[in-house]
């Protein structure tokens, strides 16, 4: 039996055709779209307007809403738009709604400081397999502490949108394995001596140099692309809009047979990214390269990463920068590793630098002694420090346990000269805050070395603080 289809069906069928045809052919209407760094459990930046940015129809009207505030835009003829909403003290559980066509809603945010962790491998270096970390993993229930991570990408020109290796997380002992280990010692610290929530932005990348990470001039025309900036476009730049408290860094091994000139990178760098970021002088806190490799037996030192090292203390001279010093880090028995895996006093001397500078902990001593001047007195040389805090010491570590005082040692790697450049092992006396040097060897001495070598074994300099001296030389030969 055939079936029957009225004339007028089939007419109706061509009508609903044509009728998707032309639907198809329309563009379609854009959801409001956020960068993908806005998710739930986002930590926001306290005390600054909550800034919020994305793309829509052109001319399409945006609203955001959050703690019972709206403020509203409109998209521009490119579908971007940004708007401000008023800033912050504290809050945790808020939610942040955006109207569109559509709707986005994040949920359980919570108000804090942002700490962007950059640079190499040795910052990437992820929780799990540190020193000590299993029981940190256990108790690493702390809601107020976030964390995001940005994947690996280059791109030949600056980015508007990151692309995230995870959402913002939570941290838990599920989550915490995955974590910057430098971060989340960082984080735990401040956030435990101070209650301030804490999120970290994990964006890093092992095995890289420092002048890809750099801010570069736009290209001059749409297809001047160009990889030099490549990290820094892809990695950086989508985070520039968001509001940060500063920035960590870990970076140099790769570019670790040079002196002078990472000094000049690293001004680069940190100029670069606080331009862009235009917040001003925001703090940034680098870590100083471990040791590394066997140790040498030559008082003139100088070799390996020495004088990278130095061009890293140099590095202290722009404003509101402080360094790590972790050249006791790293037992002998480990130091052909690249990747220490004590991480726990890594994030914790970073942490002085923050709670001393940015969270009123004034009385704090931030660093170890840091060479600051050479006077000669007949045939000793006395030196001078900065950081020398309540005194110098003789000190022992191990693992992440606190510095020992070893009163009866004597201070190791320590080097004097004189006008002829050669160079001899050297006795040193604690004179409070100052050390006096000299050698039967040198009579009169004009330089003195201490911990200026690729892997300074044994360094034993600290002050009562419990922070290892920094390692330096008074001379430029």
């Amino acid at each position: 039996m055939k079936t029957y289809r009225p004339a007028c069906r089939r007419h109706e069928y061509r009508h609903i055709l044509l009728g998707l045809f032309i639907a198809g052919a329309l563009p379609a209407t854009a959801d409001v779209r956020l960068p993908k760094i806005f998710t739930d459990n986002m930590l926001l930046q306290r005390d600054v307007a909550v800034r919020v940015w994305g793309w829509a129809d052109g001319g399409e009207a945006v609203s955001a809403a959050m703690k019972g505030t709206t403020v509203a835009t409109k998209a521009d003829e490119k579908g971007q738009w940004a708007l401000e909403l008023p800033a912050i003290k504290s809050g945790e559980n808020l939610e942040l709604t955006v109207q569109g066509n559509n709707t986005v809603t994040l949920k359980n945010l919570v108000v804090g400081d942002i700490w962007v962790c950059s640079g190499q491998s040795n910052m990437a270096m992820a929780l799990k397999p540190c020193l000590g970390a299993a029981e940190d993993i256990q108790a690493a229930e702390m809601p107020n502490i976030r964390h995001l991570k940005i994947r690996n990408v280059k791109s030949g020109q600056p980015e508007s949108d990151a692309q995230t290796a995870t959402q913002w997380q939570v941290c838990t002992p599920a989550t915490a394995p995955g974590f910057t280990a430098v971060g989340f010692y960082f984080a735990r610290e401040i956030w435990q001596k101070t209650g301030v929530p804490i999120g970290i932005i994990d964006t890093n990348w092992g095995g890289t140099r420092i002048e890809p990470w750099t801010a570069g001039e736009e290209p001059a025309t749409p297809d001047a692309k160009s990889d030099t900036n490549g990290l820094y476009n892809a990695m950086i730049h989508p985070l520039v809009k968001l509001p940060i408290k500063g920035a960590l860094w870990y970076q140099g091994e790769a570019n670790g047979g040079e002196g002078e000139t990472y000094y000049d990178k690293m001004r680069a760098l940190i100029g670069g990214w606080r331009k862009q970021w235009g917040q001003g002088d925001f703090p940034f806190y680098y870590v100083q390269l471990a040791n590394f490799q066997a140790p040498s037996a030559d008082p003139a030192g100088g070799n390996g990463w020495a004088k990278l090292r130095e061009a890293q203390t140099k590095a202290l001279s722009i404003p509101n920068t402080g360094m790590a010093v972790i050249i006791d880090s790293v037992p002998l028995a480990q130091s052909g590793n690249i990747h220490p895996v004590n991480k726990y006093d890594v994030g914790l001397r970073l942490a002085r630098w923050a709670l001393a500078r940015d969270y009123g902990q004034k009385k704090l001593e931030a660093s170890g002694p840091l060479f600051k001047a050479l006077m000669i007195e007949g045939d000793k040389a006395r030196v001078a420090f900065n950081h020398a805090g309540a005194g110098l010491m003789l000190g022992k570590k191990e693992g992440r346990g606190a510095v020992l005082e070893t009163k009866g040692d004597k201070l190791t790697r320590i080097a004097i000269a004189g006008a002829d450049r050669k160079w001899f092992w050297a006795e040193a006396v604690i004179d409070h805050d100052m050390l006096v040097v000299s050698s039967p060897e040198v009579k009169q001495p004009v330089a003195v070395r201490y911990a200026f070598e690729m892997n300074p074994d044994g360094a034993n300099l600290y002050n009562r603080e419990g922070l290892p001296a920094g390692p330096f030389r008074s001379d430029a030969w």
